[in-house]
């Protein structure tokens, strides 16, 4: 089972994306572990993670994050504005599938 975790300022509009992410892979029995936390619990977290998803409000981080992410082999990605804005569930499950997809 994939590990997902989605950083935000301080957890609580991740908490949101994620629960949208949960839903539509349930819908299609897709397996996966997703997690919604602040930015500041990254380094006791991401050792555990397959793919590291950034509020896109935190994008300023992201080559800070991708060479933490290194270490650990977690693969990172910014989620886009326009599916952070929307909670879109499919649209950034589909961004999982296919960072997991890619080597």
């Amino acid at each position: 089972m994939k590990k997902v975790l989605l950083i935000c300022g301080g957890g609580a509009s991740s908490g949101f994306m994620a629960a949208g992410i949960r839903k539509a892979a349930k819908k299609q029995n897709v397996e996966i572990e997703v997690l919604a936390r602040s930015e500041a619990e990254l380094s006791e977290l991401i050792e555990d993670v397959d793919i590291l998803l950034i509020g896109p409000h935190l994008s300023y981080m992201e080559e800070e994050v991708k060479k933490e992410a290194e270490n650990y082999h977690a693969k990172v990605a910014v989620i886009p504005q326009s599916i952070y804005g929307r909670l879109d569930g499919q649209k950034a499950l589909d961004l999982i599938q296919k960072l997991d997809q890619s080597s």
